[in-house]
């Protein structure tokens, strides 16, 4: 009889249990998605190309889905529609950040802005970003620092032509773009591009951050595991990370001396950071400045090399295109036969390149987490606070209800109409929208510009051997699988 009554109660208390559940999930009207296994949840279903993977799951179960991973409850926008949704009309609710456990490995993760709340400090922040780098004086008043690098850029291509070597285009757009950066932000060259050491070095360093923070981390999906660290990644990203630390470690602790001194000032970055830093200690302390500095050197030397190595892949890929950005740079290219970065900046076919470019390869085909900060509604549904939202930019920029034949590569596309990546055309969103756009977006179109609008000029291109154009992704990043080794000739 006991026995009886305790199966009896147990049966109750379950079928209480999940009717609660399923009256808690009715009540908050969660999107549709996968059912998933017990504890894992969907994970199997993701593959090695999740972009790809929830892009198809979307297709089953609509532009938003609630997907589980692990512990984890995310819901993934799919659609132009459903990405508006959450970083235009909900922008502010959505804002938010969940901080992943590879990032705790550094010193300071708190005062990184991609993961800080959008709070005081982290408004301060872009307030400099604005004011020292981004805006259009100041991109224009720098202009001379990227051609600089640009043209040593050239010089070690003229080299190796002439010697017939084999250039690893990667590597190099790697090193051109990590230099911009550093000469930007302190004043001087990080990498020496006849020094392959020094190219590996970094290089290696810069691919383990973003393999670190792109790989599906189980402690994010079982926060119990945290203080095991299985996979090795906190390790990894910590070593990896700190090459550029204490590039940038160095830096200020020179300049400080500098200025302790009363030295004669360098007029770059890290001047102005500092003056900033003094004028706003309680939101903008040295630790920010630093953080911002070695976060501003990894994305730079992150999304502007991928796209424009995909350009160039591309481009030989589609000779026409190539010989129509050759013909249209030239039209432009001053008497002193070099490439100047104010005369191509209007070029149409050139940035239609660079556009599609992204369209096909975004540089973050899942944008960085957004976090619900409160209770807010997303299409027909109502999502908690603190629910982790995806936006699968892959996904939107090749929507068929947007773009005619989404999977060719078709500049001409872009040609007549007014649809950019500055976050207000929603089908095409490559750096974000809203408030959490990146920051670095008008800094990184000069960059692409200037170093595709220089090669094609410059030196033709043959593929040294076969490239793998399917490419490969992980979760926050994606590349090109097989390096692109071309042989190039001086033009």
């Amino acid at each position: 009889m006991k026995l009886l009554l305790l199966i009896l109660t147990s049966f109750i208390f379950c079928f209480f249990f999940l009717l609660h559940g399923l009256n808690l999930y009715r009540t908050r009207r969660l999107p549709p998605g996968p059912l998933g296994f017990p504890i894992i949840g969907s994970l199997l279903e993701l593959g090695p190309k999740p972009h790809e993977s929830l892009a198809k799951l979307a297709h089953k179960h609509g532009p938003f889905m609630t997907i589980k991973l692990g512990t984890i409850t995310s819901v993934i926008a799919s659609t132009p529609d459903a990405a508006k949704d959450v970083l235009q009309r909900n922008d502010g609710a959505c804002s938010g950040r969940t901080m992943p456990d590879v990032a705790t490995a550094l010193d300071h993760p708190e005062a990184g802005i991609l993961w800080m709340p959008p709070d005081e400090t982290w408004r301060a922040i872009r307030k400099a970003l604005n004011i020292y780098l981004t805006n259009p004086k100041k991109l224009h008043s720098n202009m001379a620092i990227r051609h600089n690098v640009v043209q040593g850029a050239l010089d070690f291509l003229r080299e190796s032509a002439r010697k017939r070597s084999v250039v690893d285009v990667g590597k190099l757009v790697f090193s051109v773009s990590l230099n911009q950066m550093s000469n930007t932000f302190i004043s001087q060259n990080v990498i020496n591009y006849n020094d392959s050491n020094s190219v590996e070095r970094f290089k290696m360093a810069m691919d383990t951050v973003k393999k670190t923070h792109g790989k599906f981390n189980i402690t994010d999906m079982f926060p119990l595991l945290k203080p095991f660290d299985p996979q090795n990644l906190r390790r990894q990203m910590k070593m990896a990370h700190h090459l550029f630390d204490d590039v940038v470690e160095v830096a200020l602790r020179e300049r400080r001396k500098h200025r302790e001194l009363k030295m004669q000032r360098y007029g770059d970055m890290l001047d102005s950071l500092l003056d900033y830093s003094q004028e706003n200690k309680d939101k903008f302390s040295l630790i920010h400045v630093k953080s911002l500095i070695v976060d501003s050197f990894l994305a730079g030397a992150d999304t502007s090399p991928r796209t424009t190595s995909w350009a160039m892949t591309e481009m030989l890929f589609n000779p026409d295109v190539y010989s129509r950005v050759r013909k249209e740079v030239s039209e432009v290219v001053g008497e002193d036969g070099k490439v100047h970065e104010a005369k191509i900046l209007d070029l149409p076919y050139l940035h239609a390149v660079i556009k599609e470019t992204m369209r096909l390869h975004p540089p973050i085909p899942l944008l960085a987490p957004h976090k619900t900060m409160k209770e807010v509604k997303l299409g027909d549904f109502i999502i908690p606070t603190n629910t982790q939202i995806l936006v699968n930019a892959w996904a939107v920029a090749r929507d068929p209800n947007y773009w005619e034949n989404p999977s060719v590569f078709m500049p001409g596309r872009f040609l007549g109409n007014k649809v950019d990546y500055k976050g207000q055309h929603f089908q095409f969103i490559p750096f974000g929208s809203g408030r959490r756009m990146c920051p670095g977006t008008p800094l990184a179109h000069r960059m692409v510009s200037l170093m595709v609008a220089s090669f094609v000029y410059h030196f033709d291109w043959n593929l040294h051997h076969k490239v793998d154009m399917d490419g490969n992704l992980d979760l926050s990043t994606q590349f090109i699988a097989t390096p692109i080794h071309c042989l190039n000739s001086c033009r």
